[in-house]
């Protein structure tokens, strides 16, 4: 079951937090600028869409969240 504490931590994840998760994915040097929850796939993922910068400006990327309540685990990837 996920909790409506978990459920609200996983529906307003901040850049900050997704650019902690990422890399802990293996994007060592990723980052994100800015974050906006848009929904949960019909994996059951929350997806994102993230800003991150490049030279002149910035570009929007589709971010995944998984949730494994079992082990209480948190992964994002791309």
């Amino acid at each position: 079951m996920i909790t409506a504490d978990k459920l609200a931590l996983l529906t307003n994840m901040p850049a900050a937090m997704l650019t902690e998760g990422i890399r802990e994915s293996g994007y060592k040097k990723d980052s994100f600028a800015s974050a906006k929850f848009v929904g949960i796939t019909n994996a059951g993922e929350f997806a994102y869409t993230a800003t991150f910068p490049v030279e002149g400006g910035t570009e929007t990327c589709k971010v995944f969240v998984n949730y494994d309540p079992t082990a209480d685990r948190v992964t994002v990837d791309y």
